[in-house]
């Protein structure tokens, strides 16, 4: 299934998954330290939810990357 969001937010996703996937924090603990349950953060990664501005900024701090880091790729 193709995601319907634009090339950039996908780039966006894929970062998130990276940097959560390089500080050993699984799906579950994730959705734990944001207080939703872990399908949350499945649907985010697989495209089938989308962060609104202030999810992005959340879910950046507990992976431990910058917001501006990711931004600054977009074009």
């Amino acid at each position: 299934m193709s995601s319907v969001y634009s090339t950039e937010y996908q780039m966006v996703i894929k970062a998130l998954r990276e940097a959560r996937i390089a500080s050993h924090i699984t799906q579950d603990e994730l959705a734990r330290a944001f207080g939703r349950p872990q399908s949350f953060i499945a649907k985010v990664e697989s495209g089938e939810r989308r962060l609104d501005v202030v999810e992005f900024v959340k879910l950046c701090r507990l992976v431990h990357i910058s917001p501006d880091s990711i931004l600054r790729k977009i074009k």
